[in-house]
């Protein structure tokens, strides 16, 4: 989609992205990166305008940072930026560049120091004014991370960055789609009838009916392998929460090989702590709705 007003970016993201951080500054200065970290210093350009950040998170499971960052440099080219400066990682400076960077913070920004993609660029807007943008890629091993600095002219409003993202995101029992469609439409499923208190991994002994749908689509598809991803809310320390996150998805893998008979060799299990939050952790609401297991398409055997 091309914008129809200077004053707005329009990007097409993937459809299981979701914005996790938005700041906007009517008027400030910003040092764009227009070159390497090299020498001991980074090269910068000064720049003055409305400034927006905003955060995007990715299930990233299979996707590198260039397949995530090359749609959005195409799309920005169509919309008439000019890139200014690109790099990755050691080309850009590595730590120093990275640290010299503008970057919103963990959990809803995640710079991987050995797995990073930045760009800079520059347009004309519809009244001949110049306006910036800056763009960080990067991932952690389930989740992308996607930051955009858009700076435009002092007197113009904040500018506005939409896209085409749905609300919605795949939960087993909240459509009549089975439980197979959902998992290969979308590549993940929110394992949402399972319920896990603050600090405890242990699951009931009653069935679920998630796990049920699981088993049965993996028992049909006997050469499919899938990855269990667990999440917490952000109480306590990243550390034990990424520990916790990995024993509930260990204890979901155990009961579906267990009690449903699932193929051991078609799961694998691991945690991300709270860096893939869905909802605020400012409420027990969503909290609760964060302490979580998703399944993940991986490959074929």
């Amino acid at each position: 989609m091309l914008p129809s007003a200077s004053l707005s970016l329009q990007l097409e993201f993937p459809s299981n992205a979701h914005v996790s951080a938005r700041t906007v500054h009517a008027m400030d200065s910003f040092a764009l990166p227009v070159g390497p970290w090299q020498n001991g210093a980074l090269e910068t350009r000064s720049v003055e305008g409305a400034i927006a950040q905003t955060v995007w998170q990715v299930r990233a499971s299979v996707q590198t940072t260039t397949q995530m960052l090359r749609p959005l440099r195409e799309q920005l080219i169509a919309t008439g930026y000019e890139i200014l400066f690109e790099c990755a990682d050691k080309s850009c400076g590595g730590f120093d560049f990275r640290f010299a960077l503008e970057v919103a913070p963990e959990p809803q920004m995640h710079v991987n120091l050995g797995d990073f993609q930045y760009l800079s660029a520059q347009r004309q807007n519809d009244d001949g004014e110049t306006e910036y943008l800056g763009l960080i890629v990067s991932r952690s091993q389930e989740t992308g991370f996607i930051q955009i600095n858009q700076i435009t002219q002092p007197e113009a409003p904040a500018p506005e960055v939409t896209t085409t993202i749905p609300d919605d995101e795949p939960v087993y029992g909240s459509t009549n789609e089975t439980f197979g469609t959902l998992l290969e439409q979308r590549g993940f499923v929110v394992l949402d009838d399972l319920d896990f208190q603050t600090g405890a991994a242990r699951l009931t002994n009653e069935s679920f009916a998630s796990l049920e749908g699981l088993s049965d689509y993996l028992s049909r598809n006997p050469d499919l392998k899938v990855a269990l991803v667990g999440h917490t809310d952000a109480v306590g320390s990243l550390a034990n929460n990424i520990n916790l996150s990995k024993q509930r998805a260990n204890a979901v893998l155990r009961r579906l090989v267990e009690e449903y008979g699932v193929n051991r060799t078609q799961l694998d299990a691991d945690g991300v702590g709270y860096l893939s939050p869905r909802a605020s952790n400012l409420t027990d609401e969503g909290r609760a709705q964060n302490r979580r297991v998703e399944v993940i398409i991986t490959s074929t055997r």
